[in-house]
Protein backbone atom coordinates (compact mmCIF):
# COMPACT_ATOMS: atom_id res chain seq x y z
CA UNK A 1 0.00 0.00 0.00
CA UNK A 2 1.44 3.25 -0.96
CA UNK A 3 0.93 6.52 1.21
CA UNK A 4 -0.11 9.71 -0.76
CA UNK A 5 0.99 11.66 2.53
CA UNK A 6 4.45 13.73 1.67
CA UNK A 7 6.47 14.03 4.36
CA UNK A 8 8.73 16.80 2.49
CA UNK A 9 5.91 18.65 3.40
CA UNK A 10 6.06 18.42 7.31
CA UNK A 11 9.32 20.30 8.09
CA UNK A 12 7.82 23.39 6.00
CA UNK A 13 4.37 23.41 7.86
CA UNK A 14 5.42 22.83 11.34
CA UNK A 15 7.93 25.54 10.41
CA UNK A 16 5.30 27.82 9.77
CA UNK A 17 2.86 26.82 12.87
CA UNK A 18 6.10 27.28 15.16
CA UNK A 19 6.72 31.07 13.70
CA UNK A 20 2.79 31.66 13.68
CA UNK A 21 2.54 30.58 17.56
CA UNK A 22 5.85 32.66 18.39
CA UNK A 23 4.10 35.45 16.42
CA UNK A 24 1.39 35.15 18.44
CA UNK A 25 3.45 35.01 22.37
CA UNK A 26 5.44 38.01 20.82
CA UNK A 27 2.43 39.86 20.58
CA UNK A 28 0.93 38.71 23.74
CA UNK A 29 4.09 39.60 25.68
CA UNK A 30 3.92 43.12 23.62
CA UNK A 31 -0.19 43.23 25.00
CA UNK A 32 0.84 42.34 28.27
CA UNK A 33 3.99 45.01 28.34
CA UNK A 34 2.17 48.08 27.14
CA UNK A 35 -0.37 47.55 30.07
CA UNK A 36 2.10 47.22 32.56
CA UNK A 37 3.76 50.45 31.22
CA UNK A 38 0.60 52.06 30.99
CA UNK A 39 -0.19 51.40 34.56
CA UNK A 40 3.33 52.58 35.51
CA UNK A 41 2.43 55.61 33.60
CA UNK A 42 -0.52 56.67 35.87
CA UNK A 43 1.41 55.58 38.73
CA UNK A 44 4.21 58.09 38.40
CA UNK A 45 1.81 60.76 37.21
CA UNK A 46 0.11 60.21 40.85
CA UNK A 47 3.38 60.41 42.50
CA UNK A 48 4.08 63.77 40.13
CA UNK A 49 1.08 65.01 41.21
CA UNK A 50 1.87 64.25 45.26
CA UNK A 51 4.97 65.69 45.32
CA UNK A 52 4.31 69.29 45.49
CA UNK A 53 1.85 68.28 48.29
CA UNK A 54 4.78 66.84 50.02
CA UNK A 55 7.38 69.59 49.48
CA UNK A 56 5.84 72.02 52.02
CA UNK A 57 6.04 69.40 55.14
CA UNK A 58 9.41 67.68 54.14
CA UNK A 59 10.69 71.74 54.01
CA UNK A 60 9.74 72.56 57.40
CA UNK A 61 10.58 69.36 58.31
CA UNK A 62 13.95 70.16 57.73
CA UNK A 63 14.06 74.02 58.82
CA UNK A 64 12.94 72.78 62.11
CA UNK A 65 15.61 69.68 62.48
CA UNK A 66 18.28 72.37 61.52
CA UNK A 67 16.97 74.54 64.59
CA UNK A 68 17.21 71.46 66.66
CA UNK A 69 20.93 71.19 64.87
CA UNK A 70 21.86 74.91 65.46
CA UNK A 71 20.52 75.01 69.59
CA UNK A 72 22.27 71.57 70.07
CA UNK A 73 25.45 73.06 68.42
CA UNK A 74 24.87 76.84 70.59
CA UNK A 75 24.50 74.43 73.99
CA UNK A 76 27.82 72.36 72.86
CA UNK A 77 29.59 75.66 72.60
CA UNK A 78 28.03 76.78 75.90
CA UNK A 79 29.29 73.78 77.52
CA UNK A 80 32.60 73.74 75.94
CA UNK A 81 32.93 77.66 77.42
CA UNK A 82 31.86 76.50 80.70
CA UNK A 83 34.62 73.73 81.09
CA UNK A 84 36.87 75.79 80.46
CA UNK A 85 36.16 78.22 82.99
CA UNK A 86 35.92 75.23 85.31
CA UNK A 87 39.29 74.15 84.37
CA UNK A 88 40.81 77.95 84.86
CA UNK A 89 39.44 77.40 88.51
CA UNK A 90 40.88 74.30 89.07
CA UNK A 91 44.10 75.15 87.55
CA UNK A 92 44.06 78.77 90.27
CA UNK A 93 43.32 76.42 92.85
CA UNK A 94 45.58 73.92 92.70
CA UNK A 95 47.77 76.99 92.52
CA UNK A 96 46.76 78.48 95.94
CA UNK A 97 46.43 75.16 97.36
CA UNK A 98 50.48 75.06 96.66
CA UNK A 99 51.12 78.59 98.02
CA UNK A 100 48.92 78.04 101.48
CA UNK A 101 50.85 74.34 101.44
CA UNK A 102 54.15 75.97 101.39
CA UNK A 103 53.26 78.96 103.87
CA UNK A 104 51.86 76.94 105.97
CA UNK A 105 55.58 74.67 106.32
CA UNK A 106 57.28 77.64 106.14
CA UNK A 107 55.15 78.99 109.21
CA UNK A 108 55.68 75.42 110.58
CA UNK A 109 59.68 75.33 110.69
CA UNK A 110 60.21 78.70 111.43
CA UNK A 111 58.14 77.86 114.97
CA UNK A 112 60.29 75.22 115.33
CA UNK A 113 62.82 76.23 117.35
CA UNK A 114 66.22 75.12 117.42
CA UNK A 115 66.85 73.63 120.93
Amino acid sequence: MTSSFDWALVLPIGGGIAALLVGIGVFIVCLRLGGLIGRVGKTLDEVDRQIPALSEPVALTLTHVGGIANTADATIARLGSAVAQLELVAANATKTANSVGHLVSGVASSLKKPS
